[in-house]
C-alpha cells in the first residue's frame, strides 16, 4: 500500500487549495480513508474521513469549508479546501485503514498506512 500527497503550497487567507493523494495497493471500497493535519507543536488531528457505506466525518473546524472525495478510476483521493484561514497551516497527510470506521480513523487516528505529507501554509 502506498499513498503520495501533492497539491500543498502557500495561499492567502480566504483562498482555496485542492490536495491530492495518489494511492496504490488497495481499493476505496474496502478501506476507510482520511485526511489529517499536524501543525508545529501540536498533535496530529483528523480533518475528514470517509468509508463506503460508512459515512463521512468532518472536524468541526472545517465543516462547510473542506470536501473529501475520490476518483476510483485514478485511485486518487482529494481534499478540496476553501475559505482557508492561517490556523489551517500544517502538514497534511492522507491515510487509510482496512479495519477502522470513520470515527476510529479520524478521532483516534487509527490508520494503517500514511502518506509522507504535504505542507499547506496560509498567510494572513
Amino acid at each position: 500500500v502506498q499513498l503520495v500527497e501533492s497539491g500543498g503550497g502557500l495561499v492567502q487567507a480566504g483562498g482555496s487549495l485542492r490536495l491530492s493523494c495518489a494511492t496504490s495497493g488497495f481499493t476505496f471500497d474496502d478501506y476507510a480513508i482520511g485526511w489529517f493535519r499536524q501543525a508545529p507543536g501540536k498533535e496530529r488531528e483528523g480533518v475528514s474521513c470517509r468509508r463506503v457505506y460508512g459515512g463521512i466525518y468532518y472536524a468541526d473546524s472545517v465543516k462547510g469549508r473542506f470536501t473529501i472525495s475520490t476518483d476510483n478510476a485514478k485511485n486518487t483521493m482529494y481534499l478540496q479546501m476553501n475559505s482557508l484561514e492561517p490556523e489551517y497551516t500544517a502538514v497534511y497527510f492522507c491515510a487509510a485503514s482496512y479495519v477502522a470506521n470513520i470515527q476510529t480513523l479520524c478521532r483516534l487516528i487509527r490508520a494503517d498506512y500514511w502518506g509522507q505529507g504535504t505542507q499547506v501554509t496560509v498567510s494572513s
